[in-house]
C-alpha cells in the first residue's frame, strides 16, 4: 500500500509499504481522510520532536514511521476477540496510547498519561491507505456524519476538551485568541455549548474572513484596543472564559488584560519558546491559567454528537488533497499560510507514482 513515511526533518516519502493485518483486539481500517496537524508540520520542519528515535515504551516503534493521527475510515477486517464492531463500520479514531497504571491514568485522565503515545507519531499511522488500531481507539460515526467530518473529530475534540475546562455558561462572554483550526474548533465548541457572546481575536485578515464566514464575531488586535473593548462590552467585568490557541506573546498579554475576576485563561496552544507572562493581573484578579492537552472519549462522543446535529461546517477552511501531494499541497501550503486545514485522501491519485 501507499503511505507517507517520515524519516527525519524535511524527509517524508510516499512509499510502498506492507499492508498491515489486525492482531488480537485490533481492527484494520481503510482510511477515508487524514488531517495534517500542526504537530506533523513541526516534525517535518524541525523534528524529530515527539517521534521516537528509540522504541516507544507503549508501541515499541520508532522512526521511520507512517505519519497521521487525525483520521477516519471504514473497518475492513476484524482481529481475534473483537466484539461490537463489524466490517463496513464507519469510524473516527481516538489515537491515544495510554499505560493504564500511572497516576493520571488511574484517575481517569489518560489524556495526560505519563507515557502517552499517539498513533501516527509513536506508531505507524493513518496517512496511508490502511492502518491497524486497537479497539479502544474506535468511535462509530452516525450515518449523517461524513468521513470528511470524521477526520476532524480529533482536532475538534482538542478544542472541545479545552472549551469544557473553561466551564463556560450559555450567558457568558468568551474569547478565543487565534483563528487557526483549533481556534475555529473552540468557536464551534462554545457555540455548541450554547454561548452566543464569543469573540475571536485574530490579526490575519484571511483567517478573520474565514471564521467570519462561519458566523463568528472577530476582533482585529492591530486596529482595536481589545481589553478596552471587552471592558466596555462587559460593563467592566471582563471575559468569563478565555482560550489561547495562538501561542504568541502578544496574544497572552492581551488575553490577561481581558480576563475577569476569578475567571480562567485556558492554554491550548503549542509554545515554541518561553514567554514573558505578566502575572500581576492574575494575582489582582484571583484569575487562573490552566493548560489543556488532547481529549478523552467523552470529548469525542460530544463532538460526534454535535456533528450529527449539524453544528460543524467545513466551508472555506478545509481543503482535500491526494496522498501524493502531501508535501507541496499539504506541508508547504500550510507552512506558507495559504491553506488552513488539509485532509489527505489516500484513495485519490492512487495510480500516481513517485515520492515527495
Amino acid at each position: 500500500m501507499r503511505a507517507a513515511v517520515y524519516y527525519g526533518p524535511n524527509k517524508v516519502e510516499i512509499a510502498d509499504v506492507p499492508e498491515p493485518s489486525p492482531g488480537e483486539g485490533e481492527v484494520k481500517v481503510k482510511v477515508g481522510y487524514n488531517g495534517i496537524c500542526g504537530t506533523d508540520l513541526h516534525e517535518y520542519y524541525a523534528g524529530p520532536i515527539f517521534i521516537p528515535t528509540e522504541p516507544h515504551p507503549l508501541t515499541n516503534q520508532q522512526l521511520p514511521l507512517v505519519l497521521g493521527h487525525e483520521f477516519s475510515g471504514t473497518i475492513t477486517e476484524i482481529g481475534k476477540g473483537v466484539t461490537g464492531m463489524k466490517v463496513g463500520d464507519r469510524v473516527a479514531i481516538e489515537p491515544l496510547y495510554r499505560c493504564g497504571h500511572c497516576g493520571p491514568c488511574r484517575a481517569g485522565n489518560y489524556n495526560i498519561c505519563q507515557q502517552i503515545g499517539f498513533h501516527g507519531l509513536m506508531s505507524d499511522g493513518g496517512m496511508a491507505e490502511y492502518t491497524v488500531v486497537p479497539t479502544n481507539m474506535i468511535h462509530h460515526l452516525p450515518e449523517n456524519v461524513s468521513l470528511e467530518l470524521g477526520a476532524l473529530v480529533e482536532p475538534m475534540s482538542v478544542a472541545f476538551h479545552a472549551a469544557t475546562l473553561g466551564e463556560p455558561k450559555p450567558d457568558d462572554t468568551a474569547m478565543v485568541f487565534g483563528a487557526g483550526p483549533i481556534g475555529i474548533g473552540l468557536w464551534f465548541a462554545l457555540r455548541g455549548k450554547g454561548l452566543d457572546d464569543v469573540y475571536v481575536v485574530e490579526p490575519s485578515p484571511t483567517r478573520r474572513a474565514s471564521i467570519e464566514a462561519l458566523g463568528a464575531k472577530t476582533l482585529d488586535p492591530t486596529a482595536l484596543d481589545v481589553p478596552a473593548f471587552i471592558a466596555d462590552t462587559t460593563d467592566g467585568r471582563g471575559a468569563d472564559a478565555i482560550y489561547d490557541a495562538a501561542g504568541v506573546q502578544p496574544a497572552v498579554e492581551t488575553a490577561l488584560g481581558c480576563i475577569g475576576a476569578r475567571k480562567p485563561l485556558i492554554s491550548v496552544a503549542i509554545y515554541e519558546k518561553p514567554l514573558m507572562t505578566p502575572l500581576q493581573k492574575i494575582v489582582m484578579n484571583e484569575s487562573r491559567i490552566q493548560g489543556s492537552l488532547c481529549y478523552t472519549s467523552a470529548d469525542y462522543d460530544a463532538v460526534i454528537d454535535l456533528m450529527s446535529q449539524g453544528k460543524y461546517d467545513t466551508t472555506g477552511w478545509v481543503d482535500k488533497i491526494a496522498l501524493e501531494s502531501v508535501i507541496d499541497d499539504g506541508f508547504e501550503a500550510l507552512h506558507a499560510g495559504t491553506k488552513m486545514k488539509v485532509l489527505v485522501d489516500p484513495a485519490a491519485g492512487r495510480d500516481s507514482e513517485g515520492q515527495a
